[in-house]
């Protein structure tokens, strides 16, 4: 395995791919990613400790994904129990289930932390305990904690955004996939800003998208109705291009 740095450019090109390869395979990438989803829903709620098993198994069903995208830009079908195709291998199961713990502390330390600053507030939100009022926004400290875990969780999900792939393919550790994840974002930061800012612009795209539909439809009512799902049809292609990302940037 060799790390490859690639020029800006590559960021929209691995959105583009991300899109092509999925509607490809629409039914099968988009019933994984549903199931992705039901997965971590049904995760969550097991009492007690669902919110921390749904963290822990976030890491494996992503591989799942990137297995997936890569069987459908191969021209094949991808089947259902890919997704957990990292569970169901004896060797990496129990490394892939160590850096889904390692995930979970990260995030709640990165919670934990944006607590100190506004009570908790923001964490309760974002864990769905609390709703998103004006009056919480305004509250003292919410928007510092806000900005405080995207600042923090950016370096915890450039640790963990090749790790799966690299300890599914390549046979590596949970601790040094994290690290050559980090290495491998930090040297290809240019390609993954266009990167980001290519998803932005799609999921921009998207909610305009849902706007036009229930403007001409003339009810203002189907807007809400109209961009969950094509919501979820984005997310479902963004989850598509992830694989592109280390193929390009982690090579055998």
């Amino acid at each position: 395995m060799k790390l490859h740095i690639v020029p800006a450019r590559s960021g929209w090109q691995w959105a583009l791919q991300g899109v092509k390869t999925f509607w490809r395979q629409p039914l099968a990438l988009g019933g994984l990613f549903f199931m992705l989803m039901a997965a971590v829903s049904v995760a969550s709620m097991v009492p007690v400790v669902g919110g921390v098993l749904a963290l822990v198994l976030l890491p494996t069903l992503t591989l799942g994904m990137m297995v997936a995208s890569d069987t459908a830009d191969q021209g094949q079908f991808p089947l259902p129990p890919t997704l957990f195709i990292g569970l169901r291998n004896a060797k990496t199961r129990l490394p892939l289930l160590q850096l889904g713990g390692l995930y979970a502390v990260g995030f709640f330390l990165v919670l934990a932390l944006s607590m100190a600053v506004d009570g908790g507030n923001f964490a309760k939100v974002y864990l769905g305990q609390a709703a998103m009022t004006p009056e919480v926004i305004t509250a003292q400290g919410f928007q510092s904690a806000m900005w405080i875990s995207t600042l923090l969780y950016v370096p915890l999900a450039m640790m963990f955004w090749h790790a799966p792939a690299l300890v599914y393919w390549h046979g590596i550790s949970p601790a040094k996939s994290l690290f050559f994840s980090l290495v491998a974002c930090w040297k290809n930061l240019k390609a993954f800003g266009m990167y980001v800012l290519a998803w932005s612009a799609i999921f921009l795209g998207t909610g305009m998208l849902a706007l036009s539909i229930s403007s001409l439809m003339g009810n203002p009512g189907l807007m809400g109705a109209t961009l969950l799902p094509l919501m979820l049809v984005a997310a479902a292609m963004f989850f598509t291009s992830m694989t592109f990302t280390v193929r390009d940037c982690l090579r055998s």
